[in-house]
């Protein structure tokens, strides 16, 4: 009698625990919406769950500052730029290795120690007046891809002078590190996007996929107007990127060109390109295709996605009579559903 009564006990202890294993389970999940700042720019993070995730996500996003900010006096890479003995995180590798992939795929006209350059020429070509041939060749002594490289997990220079800056990358990379924590907390419906960069899976709070707009390319260098060209929307977990000069732009000859410098000559690249936006499987690579694209131009960026697997893009640019016209690859129509 007292067996059973024990084995009685036992089975409404075990129906207990798998009732509240099931609430657990079954708790009711809500989108919710987090915004804030990383690497002097915007974020906004929409995801489906069960609670708020605020602080893993801002933890998340602080690692990273750390990692890869180059305004961050303690983040590593800035310690590398100072030459500091650092050692560099996975988060660091990851974003080396893709930034010197892309740098090789495009002939160089994507590179991560270009910055010298950038900022020689000064926002939207303020300094350009000063500019030498003479400033640009001391320059370009200690810029470029091939000067820098990683062996194990230090960077090694072959002139103490480089530098390194990702911020053509590592905004999409930091949509991709956001999208694997939503991951490991059992998220299946969210949009990530920091400064622009956007990464997606499932659908928004209407039950219908995530959609992103392409502003138009406006003269509008305050950044008032926020009008829409296309729109994307690819219904597939993705990052999707857009590089565009058009509110940072010079006039030459009656014809406008796109800030963009050719790190391989350390001039103006004097493409006709107004903007490029890159679908691939994730952010970081979407980010610096885009970057790419912008300092390549159209044909070679065209000819260069050929060869890219998984790069789908839709490019804006102005032809020879200054009339905007487009370029898309054939699988970006399928995301396009304007254009379906």
């Amino acid at each position: 009698m007292i067996r059973r009564m024990m084995n009685y006990r036992i089975c409404i202890i075990a129906v207990l625990c798998a009732g509240l294993l099931l609430a657990g389970c079954f708790r009711e999940e809500a989108y919710y919406e987090e915004s804030g700042s990383v690497f002097h720019t915007l974020y906004q993070i929409k995801y489906q769950a069960p609670g708020l995730l605020t602080d893993k996500i801002d933890a998340e996003l602080q690692a990273f500052n750390l990692s890869l900010n180059p305004f961050h006096p303690h983040s590593i890479i800035t310690k590398v730029n100072n030459n500091e003995p650092v050692e560099v995180d996975a988060w660091f590798a990851a974003v080396f290795n893709k930034a010197q992939e892309i740098s090789e795929h495009s002939g160089g006209m994507f590179d991560a120690t270009a910055a010298p350059l950038i900022n020689l020429w000064g926002f939207g070509f303020s300094r350009a007046d000063s500019v030498t041939p003479h400033l640009i060749d001391s320059i370009k002594q200690f810029v470029g891809y091939k000067k820098i490289r990683l062996e194990g997990n230090r960077v090694v220079k072959d002139d103490p002078r480089v530098m390194l800056n990702f911020s053509a990358i590592a905004k999409g990379y930091a949509c991709d590190v956001v999208a694997r924590l939503l991951e490991s907390e059992g998220v299946r419906n969210y949009m990530i996007s920091i400064g622009g960069e956007v990464v997606m899976k499932g659908v928004n709070q209407d039950g219908v996929c995530w959609r992103i707009g392409i502003n138009k390319p406006e003269d509008d260098p305050d950044g008032v107007n926020n009008a829409i060209e296309e729109v994307v929307q690819p219904c597939k977990p993705c990052g999707i990127a857009t590089s565009g000069d058009y509110r940072n732009f010079y006039i030459k000859e009656g014809k406008r060109y796109a800030h963009t410098i050719d790190p391989r000559t350390g001039y103006p690249a004097g493409q006709h390109m107004l903007s490029a936006t890159i679908v691939a499987g994730d952010c970081m690579t979407a980010d610096g295709y885009a970057t790419a694209f912008m300092a390549m131009g159209v044909e070679q960026a065209v000819e260069m996605a050929k060869t890219l697997p998984g790069i789908d893009y839709f490019i804006l640019y102005t032809d020879s009579n200054d009339v905007q016209q487009t370029a898309c690859s054939k699988e970006m129509h399928a995301y396009l559903p304007n254009k379906r």
